[in-house]
């Protein structure tokens, strides 16, 4: 969940989160009337979610996106998913 969910270019994020084998996709929601935001990604079952964070903090440390300040997720949350369709 994002408190604002930051307005640059997050692409970057995706993209890096799609580097660790077994990531099936992510998206970036956003609320257009308070400008909160949410993250979700799609995982395999044997993927690690602390990998795809390390693949993420390794990128925004590369590009130089932590040198601003910027809003910080409000909260983080992981499910399993128990049943598809």
């Amino acid at each position: 969940m994002w408190e604002p969910m930051p307005d640059d270019d997050r692409q970057w994020v995706i993209d890096a989160a799609k580097t660790v084998p077994g990531v099936l996709g992510a998206y970036h929601l956003v609320d257009p009337a308070t400008g909160n935001g949410l993250s979700v990604a799609f995982f395999e079952d044997d993927v690690d979610p602390a990998e795809v964070r390390d693949a993420i903090a390794a990128k925004a440390a590369e590009i130089g996106w932590n040198d601003v300040p910027r809003p910080a997720p409000s909260s983080e949350t992981i499910y399993q998913v128990l049943r598809s369709g």
